[in-house]
């Protein structure tokens, strides 16, 4: 075995000491509150322990008697009459969840929302620390299993609580409990202590046993009596243990009140072992899965054996579960030896468990409680907003009022609630796009569009103004309701046409039997072209990059606008850029195939040829608008600024053969002042210096253009192009046009 697989032995071995200390006076409790034999809740532990425990797929889970299920066991044993019927019924269960295992009814269980799952968690917390307070100043009346709001001796939570007030506490439990807690906070706060072996929740337990036996010596007040203990079944003799166990009714197989009980039995314990494991998977460290159909599986077999030995029914239980975590587990080792620790108690250390005080298995459970419901947690959960922060706190404050089941069905109606009205609200995302020929509302509907989205649907129709445009986006829609298949069908064939709206559609399935069409133009013709100014054409690519920078680019059919560019172009600019990777111009202006002829030479410089291009694209092809676009941090005018600087030669620096034209050109903007500021300057400091000579060099070449061109000029002349500067910045993504600098505008 290696070296980690012992750590993790070791780790597992302490976890399961602590969960043994925690189980062991809530196995009786359980049973206790359910009006079941007592060694019943044992039996269930055990079997939670090593048989669910070795059959589970959760490597942090630890299975046992439900608090959660105390009133439905109290409720089916006085219906049923015998506590031997209600094992054939927990064995009848037991089928049950195995069938539903099978079934994979586990899934169900992806679809509780994270809010209630914390809420869940919080609220376990809090009950702890709510049911444990008596317990750890000594007053235990009530069974420290017993997790409901309304107690069966007819107290609540906050009454038990305030019966302290009269006095009703025992100061040596009190004292343990208070030392418990005191020694579980602080134990961490030492380096000795922290890197003891020994889990401080062992070292909490022997604590208190001396103390207990301390106090007994003492006497009066002090001594702590029996109802202060645990109380596990005695035997008088190891063949007595077998008398422990106890076998179904079989023959009330045909009773509907058994087969009742076993569905009820089934279907709670499956729900509350899905919850639980949903919950405790989400404060496991290691942010493990467990299959929650397996979960079933193992649950299931382990009521049937429960049915068959005398056990109560038993879930994944979240409070164990918790302690295990935290104690520091990190397999399902912790839970199977949890049991064999519990079956070995029964059988050699009955006498020695009975000396241990419940304060100080309060103390425990109350630490764990403060872990679970800590302020981080809620504020945290404030902080993501109300659609999670009330169904959070519903479902807290519904668990600890009245119990898991009901408070959970409390926050699952919240939530959906949250859901619902989501759904009605914001059916639809409307977005007002400027396209080339026309503002276009693009309205894209839902991935879900059922009845509960027609109020929200016919309201945005309904806004269309004559002569709008419209587009309905179905892209991401995978569900219609045939309710809003018919309403935008209506839409578009009469009052669509009455009131002068045009209306395109793209995305619709063939089975919403609405056509898909595009109305609107998606790519420059010849008489947009016409139409537009060079000012048009600029306002038109700013608009362009402001989509680029906010994420809202154009949605737009590729496959037509192939198509309808194939017979020709009509491009309305022409953009010189830099060659560099990050300055792509199609996409920073958020045009389309077809819209611009895209120039691109290192440090956007102007050479015969590109002169001849321009000529092409504005003389033949009608382009109305010429932008020089320079960049931020541009390595080629970098290169020419250090060339200058150091006075090297291009060729011996770079190896380059060619390179020699374009860092001539460029370093006709760079001012003679460059050299010696470079030279001290920081590299902060050094990259504004290029951005600066950048930005000259952008505007030398928008002079140069109509100087070295006289078809150029001639356009300009004639007021049908203009020429203008830029600067784009690869850091924000954001254009700076050189309006001032431009010549025709």
């Amino acid at each position: 075995m290696n070296r980690t697989s012992l750590g993790n032995l070791s780790r597992d071995f302490n976890a399961s000491v602590v969960v043994f200390l925690v189980a062991l006076p809530l196995c009786l409790g359980v049973a206790l509150a359910s009006g079941a034999p007592l060694i019943s809740g044992i039996l269930a532990g055990i079997v939670g322990g090593l048989l669910v425990g070795a059959m589970s797929g959760s490597q942090t889970s630890v299975s046992g008697p439900a608090a959660g299920l105390t009133a439905i066991v109290a409720a089916q044993l006085e219906v049923l009459k015998s506590f031997e019927t209600f094992l054939l019924a927990l064995f009848l269960a037991g089928i049950l969840q195995i069938a539903m295992g099978l079934l994979r009814a586990g899934t169900l269980s992806a679809f509780f929302p994270s809010a209630v799952i914390k809420g869940l968690l919080a609220a376990i917390g809090v009950i702890l620390i709510l049911k444990q307070i008596p317990h750890i100043l000594g007053h235990d009346n009530d069974p420290q299993g017993e997790m409901r709001f309304e107690q069966p001796d007819h107290e609540n939570t906050f009454s038990e609580i305030g019966r302290l007030f009269f006095g009703e506490v025992h100061q040596g439990a009190m004292v343990i409990g208070l030392l418990s807690l005191l020694l579980l906070v602080s134990w961490d706060s030492f380096k000795i202590s922290k890197k003891s072996p020994i889990p401080v929740p062992l070292i909490v337990v022997l604590l208190g046993i001396g103390l207990s036996e301390l106090f007994q010596r003492i006497g009066g007040e002090w001594s702590i009596q029996a109802s202060h203990l645990v109380e596990v079944p005695v035997a008088e003799q190891y063949r007595d243990l077998l008398g422990f166990l106890r076998m179904p009714q079989w023959a009330d197989w045909n009773q509907p009140a058994v087969l009742t009980a076993a569905v009820t039995i089934a279907f709670v314990a499956s729900l509350e072992t899905l919850l639980n494991l949903e919950a405790i998977d989400k404060i496991d460290p290691q942010q493990r899965i467990s299959p929650p159909n397996r979960e079933l599986l193992a649950q299931g077999v382990g009521n049937m054996a429960c049915g068959l030995i005398g056990g109560l029914p038993i879930t994944s239980v979240i409070v164990r579960s918790s302690v295990n975590i935290n104690s520091g587990a990190r397999s399902k080792l912790s839970a199977i030896i949890h049991g064999g620790l519990l079956l070995l108690s029964v059988v050699f250390l009955p006498t020695y468990l009975n000396q241990i005080p419940l304060a100080c298995l309060a103390g425990i459970l109350l630490a764990t409680g403060f872990k679970l419901a800590s302020p981080t947690v809620i504020s945290q959960m404030y902080k993501e907003g109300v659609q999670q922060f009330v169904p959070f706190m519903v479902t807290l404050v519904a668990i600890v009022l009245t119990d898991l089941i009901i408070g959970v069905g409390i926050g699952l109606a919240v939530s959906f609630g949250f859901i619902l009205a989501g759904n009605v609200r914001r059916p639809i995302t409307q977005i007002k796009e400027n396209h080339l020929a026309g503002e276009v509302d693009h309205i894209q509907l839902a991935n879900q569009v059922s009845f509960l989205n027609r109020v929200a649907l016919e309201n945005a129709l309904s806004q269309a103004e004559p002569g709008k445009h419209l587009l309905l986006d179905a892209e991401e829609t995978y569900y219609m309701d045939p309710d809003i298949q018919s309403l935008i069908r209506d839409f578009i064939a009469k009052t669509a046409v009455a009131r002068r709206v045009l209306v395109s559609t793209k995305g619709f399935r063939p089975e919403f039997r609405i056509p898909n069409r595009i109305l609107f133009t998606e790519f420059t013709t010849q008489q947009l072209q016409e139409r537009m100014s060079p000012g048009d054409v600029l306002n038109a690519l700013r608009e362009g990059n402001q989509r680029f920078r906010s994420g809202t680019r154009l949605t737009r059919d590729l496959g037509r606008q192939l198509s309808g560019t194939s017979s020709g172009q009509h491009p309305l600019a022409i953009v010189l850029t830099c060659i560099d990777s990050r300055s792509p111009a199609e996409i920073i202006f958020d045009v389309g195939l077809g819209d611009i002829f895209t120039i691109r030479i290192a440090g956007n410089v102007v050479r015969s040829k590109v002169l001849g291009s321009m000529e092409y694209g504005t003389a033949v092809a009608g382009a109305r608008l010429i932008l020089v676009m320079g960049h931020t941090r541009c390595g080629a005018v970098t290169t020419a600024v250090d060339l200058q600087c150091s006075g090297n030669n291009v060729k011996e620096a770079t190896g380059c053969d060619h390179l020699d034209l374009i860092i001539d050109e460029i370093q006709k903007s760079i001012d003679p002042t460059v050299a010696p500021r470079i030279a001290s300057a920081s590299d902060e400091l050094k990259k504004t210096i290029v951005d600066e000579v950048a930005k000259k060099n952008v505007i030398h070449a928008v002079n140069l253009i109509p100087q070295e061109s006289a078809t150029i000029q001639r356009l300009l002349d004639s007021n049908r192009i203009a020429i203008v500067g830029a600067m784009y910045d690869v850091v924000s993504g954001e254009i700076e046009f050189l309006t001032d600098q431009a010549i025709g505008l």
